[in-house]
């Protein structure tokens, strides 16, 4: 079989720019099954995705081909082998629906990761790891050891060479620092359709509001806390009736569904930044 890779750019937009791509990649025996564009007539930007097979070149000497060929469009494009599952780090706190769904998941083969280690502030989900033969990293913070942590952590996410950092619902604020250096891989599941909410006991808070709909957003990690470009967002109806149980238990279903469709999306590089926002090609 041919080896399949996926193409993602973004550039100035102009006339051509597909012709362009497609008959680049012609040129070099690339046989597209699958094109998706979008320009962004606020910005002037032009974005694409492509999918294509090609053996007639490495993987390396497409890249560097592409690298040259990128130039004269003052394009920034990626190539990834469409059979190369990314790979991935999960941080979690105490609440383990969101690590569970994505482990889940990921061993049925719905999500093109490889999971490389699981990082949490607390011991509770060390036997789930070692159930999916996941290494787990434990690793306390407080006030004073946040700094020593957080260099911790970012030695294990380089150490494991992810291209994904999953919060899946951890609980702790990462310093600007950390948000800089994971910039653009780093996915957090809010727990409600952001601002509305925050901080804690937000199913509490909308309980007492006598909210009809919450939701949950998941969204790329800036410094700007919960302030990051949304990659997908849903909601679930509330009746009169419902408790808070209720209300956590439906939040929770909605929060690991969320998170896992963009998880997946991002790991099939379908998600390209936009500024503040996101392009997803579907």
């Amino acid at each position: 079989m041919k080896p399949v890779y996926i193409l993602t750019l973004s550039c100035p937009d102009r006339l051509g720019l597909v012709h362009a791509v497609s008959g680049f990649l012609l040129e070099r025996g690339g046989n597209i099954e699958e094109a998706a564009q979008y320009n962004d007539q606020d910005t002037g930007l032009f974005f694409m995705r492509v999918q294509f097979a090609c053996a007639q070149l490495t993987h390396e000497d497409l890249e560097n081909q592409l690298n040259l060929f990128a130039q004269a469009f003052q394009m920034q494009c990626r190539l990834h082998a469409r059979a190369q599952p990314m790979r991935s780090v999960i941080l979690v706190s105490k609440e383990g629906h969101c690590l569970n769904d994505l482990l889940f998941r990921w061993k049925s083969g719905l999500l093109p990761l490889d999971i490389r280690a699981i990082i949490s502030n607390h011991r509770e989900f060390y036997q789930l790891a070692a159930s999916y033969n996941v290494p787990f990293h434990h690793l306390p913070v407080s006030a004073a050891s946040k700094a020593q942590v957080e260099a911790r952590q970012y030695e294990i996410i380089q150490g494991e060479a992810a291209e994904l950092v999953v919060l899946a619902r951890y609980m702790q604020v990462l310093s600007d620092d950390l948000c800089r250096k994971l910039s653009g891989r780093a996915i957090n599941i809010h727990h409600s359709f952001l601002p509305s909410f925050k901080g804690a006991k937000p199913y509490y808070q909308a309980h007492d509001r006598g909210v009809k709909l919450i939701g949950a957003t998941a969204h790329y990690v800036t410094a700007e806390l919960d302030e990051g470009p949304i990659i997908e967002q849903d909601v679930a109806r509330v009746e009169h009736g419902k408790t808070v149980e209720d209300l956590t238990t439906l939040g929770r279903d909605t929060e690991s569904q969320v998170l896992a469709r963009a998880v997946k999306w991002h790991s099939e590089h379908r998600v390209l930044l936009n500024g503040h926002k996101t392009v997803i090609f579907k």
